[in-house]
Parts: C-alpha cells; sequence; structure tokens
C-alpha cells in the first residue's frame, strides 16, 4: 500500500504520495476540486489517504472513496500527528510532508464522519439559528431607536415586537426609519415558523427525537440538535463522555493532594450547550420534572442558581444519553429511586 496526504485549502490543495519506506512518489499543488483530487491520487495502485477535519473535509472524503481510495479525515488537535511539538517553519509543502508521514506511520485520530443525514439537519438547524440571530439583532436595534426617542417597546415574545410597536404613538419620522426593521421581523418570525413547522414534522417520524422530547424543557430544536451532534450513540462509552464532549464538565488542575476545579471546559458545540442550558432553565421551572427540581434547587442554595443551571444541563446531557442508549423514555420515578 502507498499512503497520500492532502493539505486541504479552498482554492489550492497541496497533495503528497509516499510509499512504504516512505519514498516520495508524487508531490504537486492543484486546484481543489473533485476530478482533480481523484486524478492526483489515481494511477499509484491501493492508496490510503489522510486530510485533515474542517469544513471541506467531507465533500472530499466522499469524492475519493468513491473513486475507490481508502481515506481518513483525521483530528486536527491531534498533535503528535505533525511529528514536532513546535513548527517554527510552517508552509503547506511541510505540512503535507508531515501529514503522509503520520499516514504512513499510523500517527493520527479519526475524526468522527457524521452521517449524510444528520449533516443535513446540522445545516437545517444552522440555518434557523442565523435567522434567530438576525431576528434578534433587528429586534435590539428597534428597542435601541425606541429608547433614544424616549419610547419603551413592551417586553414580550419576539414575533410580537411589529405588533406591540405599532402600539406606540410614534412620530412619522420615527415610523419611517423603524418600518424595514419591523418588516424584516415579520419576514424572519415568518421564515424560522416554517422552519420550526418542518423540524416538528420530521420529529414526528423519528421515534428517538420524540423520546427525547420526553424530557423536561428539551423541546423539537434541542432533541435534534442533540441527536445530530451524537449522531451515533456507539461514539460514547457512558454518559460522562457525552457531558465532556459537550463542555460541561469543570476544568481541572489537580496533582497529588491538590485539586482544583474551574469553570466548564466549554469544548465541542457552543450553539448546542446554549440550547441545553436554556432548557435546563425550562426544566427547573417544570412541575414535570420530578425529583430535578428538588436537586437543581438544592444545588443552588449552595452554590448560586447560575452554576446550578449548568448543573441541570449537564444532568440533562446524560439523561437524553441514557433514554437513546436504553431506548426509553423519561421517568422521574426512575431518578428518586
Amino acid at each position: 500500500m502507498v499512503y497520500g496526504a492532502i493539505d486541504l485549502h479552498m482554492r489550492h490543495s497541496e497533495i503528497r504520495i509516499v510509499g512504504g519506506e516512505g519514498q516520495v512518489i508524487r508531490e504537486r499543488r492543484i486546484v481543489t476540486s473533485a476530478e482533480r483530487l481523484v486524478a492526483a491520487f489515481a494511477g499509484v495502485g491501493p492508496i490510503r489517504v489522510l486530510l485533515e477535519a474542517g469544513t471541506e473535509s467531507e465533500w472530499v472524503a466522499c469524492a475519493l472513496e468513491a473513486a475507490g481510495d481508502e481515506v481518513i479525515v483525521a483530528d486536527p488537535n491531534f498533535a503528535p500527528m505533525y511529528g514536532e511539538r513546535q513548527r517554527r517553519v510552517k508552509t503547506d509543502r511541510r505540512d503535507v510532508a508531515a501529514l503522509a508521514e503520520a499516514n504512513r506511520q499510523g500517527w493520527f485520530r479519526r475524526a468522527n464522519r457524521r452521517s449524510a443525514a444528520q449533516r443535513a439537519m446540522q445545516q437545517q438547524l444552522r440555518s434557523r439559528r442565523v435567522l434567530v440571530q438576525m431576528r434578534t439583532r433587528a429586534i435590539s436595534v428597534i428597542r435601541s431607536v425606541t429608547r433614544q426617542e424616549g419610547y419603551r417597546v413592551p417586553r414580550g415574545r419576539a414575533a410580537a415586537v411589529p405588533a406591540r410597536l405599532a402600539t406606540l404613538a410614534l412620530p412619522a419620522a420615527l415610523q419611517r426609519i423603524l418600518a424595514p426593521l419591523g418588516r424584516t421581523v415579520e419576514q424572519l418570525t415568518t421564515e424560522i415558523a416554517a422552519l420550526d413547522t418542518a423540524l416538528e414534522a420530521q420529529a414526528a417520524a423519528d421515534p428517538l427525537v420524540q423520546r427525547l422530547q420526553t424530557v423536561p424543557g428539551v423541546g423539537v430544536v434541542a432533541a435534534w440538535m442533540f441527536r445530530a451532534f451524537i449522531d451515533d450513540i456507539a461514539r460514547f462509552g457512558n454518559a460522562a463522555q457525552v457531558s465532556a464532549a459537550l463542555g460541561l464538565v469543570p476544568r481541572e488542575d489537580s496533582s497529588a493532594e491538590r485539586r482544583h476545579r474551574g469553570h466548564i471546559t466549554k469544548a465541542g458545540p457552543s450553539d448546542l450547550r446554549s440550547v441545553l442550558v436554556q432548557a435546563a432553565w425550562a426544566c427547573w421551572r417544570s412541575h414535570r420534572s420530578g425529583t430535578l427540581r428538588a436537586w437543581v434547587e438544592a444545588v443552588a442554595r449552595r452554590r448560586g442558581r447560575r452554576i446550578a443551571v449548568v448543573a441541570l444541563a449537564r444532568r440533562l446531557s446524560r439523561i437524553l444519553f441514557a433514554i437513546w442508549r436504553d431506548a426509553t423514555v423519561f421517568q422521574p420515578a426512575v431518578l428518586a429511586a
């Protein structure tokens, strides 16, 4: 077998192919396209190609696999893959040489490659998140402009902001300024509602997402985000690994008898972590949460509400994992046992 590597970039990429003894068989800079990449690794016999996980790594991996090549998508945070602790001279040619040698020696850690269905779901959820952020920014500007002129938009749901704005007796000049923002909020609300309807329809056909939603505070968006992130339950050996992957466990610097734990690591996807914290607040207020509510209130009395809600988010991530693993639903009685 021969070993290949790609230092992948948007327009041009460096490729390198080495033999079993490390001898260079092919090395060149090519245009980043499926046709050029497939051709670059053709004609050398059985080959294993390594590239770093990134924005464009999946389509490149799929193109090479369709051509019959074995592909490794590697975790770029795995330092031994580069061979040196400190790379004082960093170029694309040096990077691809290090990747080719890592491929030959096995100095890599595979990155998780999500299924096509869950990649599509993540893209759908990302689109929704961007629309929500756009609406939030538009509403913030509306509130800021009205406050500067001595008016207040009543608090309430984001979707109702245009209607509440219309109830204010604003000067004509101020109405003309705010009208485009109000229309933008209305249009964004319509788009968000359409996406939510689609997510609910997809959830109705997915038994796992329905089971995840039995957890108090976990809605369709949180359930889908968790499902898309985990993708394959076998990736995690236990619930604690899920909490760690989501960045919901404390930082720790301990040695011998000294033990120091700090704030959460915030590793993993920040959007899912944020949604789980929101779900934790909703769970805290829910009367369906059983002993979870008493538990989080006890933590709040000792450590404060902000630490307590993050602790509850961590516990919710473990409950969601257990529901998926055991093919069950949320059971408050089990928590009380």
